[in-house]
């Protein structure tokens, strides 16, 4: 966690940050390349939530872990919660685990990841700041099983589109971008967890970015969308937020 006096209204959330392999674990009989792939973590996220943080005085949540060792973006009790086959991979170590491990593996990464925007939420309740707006960034593989996609950046949602709806329009309006509405995923495909935990839940504005991982493989690549989304997440919130939501779409895995 970062910035956590970040005074500014949206909190930012990076749930797939890392591709750290905690001690003990070795490489979870993968080859250590692949967990360079975007099997164990969100390339080029977390130097885009950086950016963010930064540049709208934002606090920043990440996961400190590989999601490889379990998903912080997933219930507990989802299949894919310590995934035994990612994409077309197959996670050796993660195949038939023990209650007890699977607990264990809670404990480093789920329950603190989870724990700690609960409690920068009410520490910021508590000092009197408005009410958050969640913004979730992660990244997406240009070819998944084989099957390209054609989009830049996805904006997913669910029913509240307070903030969504017009960072797409934003979006579209720069007219460069290929952007998907609940693509490559949407809530349906099981991957708005976080956002659906700690804002849906609770009647907070919240967005989910998901930004093709190809796009944001250099620094000064991640602090151009960075400081792109930044500016129109602010001109969102200068201007009432819209009080009409829409139902989503659904998206593919």
């Amino acid at each position: 966690m970062s910035n956590t006096d970040g005074a500014g209204p949206f909190i930012i959330l990076c749930d797939h940050a890392s591709n750290h392999i905690p001690e003990g674990y070795g490489t979870l009989g993968l080859k250590p390349i692949d967990l360079k792939r975007h099997i164990a973590w969100d390339p080029g996220a977390i130097g885009v939530s950086m950016v963010m943080s930064s540049l709208l005085d934002a606090p920043l949540v990440e996961s400190c872990v590989s999601r490889l060792i379990i998903d912080c973006n997933r219930p507990l009790d989802a299949p894919d919660l310590i995934p035994s086959l990612s994409e077309s991979t197959a996670i050796p170590a993660n195949a038939e685990l023990s209650e007890e491990e699977k607990q264990r593996r809670i404990g480093i990464s789920h329950r603190p990841y989870h724990s700690a925007i609960e409690d920068l939420a009410r520490a910021r309740a508590a000092k009197g700041l408005p009410d958050p707006i969640y913004v979730a960034v992660h990244s997406f593989t240009p070819v998944y099983r084989g099957i390209p996609r054609p989009w830049d950046i996805g904006i997913i949602h669910d029913a509240d589109d307070r903030i969504a709806a017009p960072l797409i329009a934003g979006l579209e309006a720069l007219t460069q971008f290929c952007v998907g509405v609940n693509e490559p995923y949407s809530p349906a495909d099981r991957v708005y967890y976080t956002l659906e935990r700690h804002a849906s839940a609770l009647g907070f504005p919240a967005v989910m970015i998901e930004i093709r991982n190809d796009l944001i493989t250099t620094a000064q690549k991640e602090m151009a969308w960075g400081e792109t989304l930044s500016r129109l997440l602010r001109e969102i919130v200068e201007r009432p937020l819209a009080q009409a939501a829409s139902s989503p779409k659904t998206g593919t895995a």
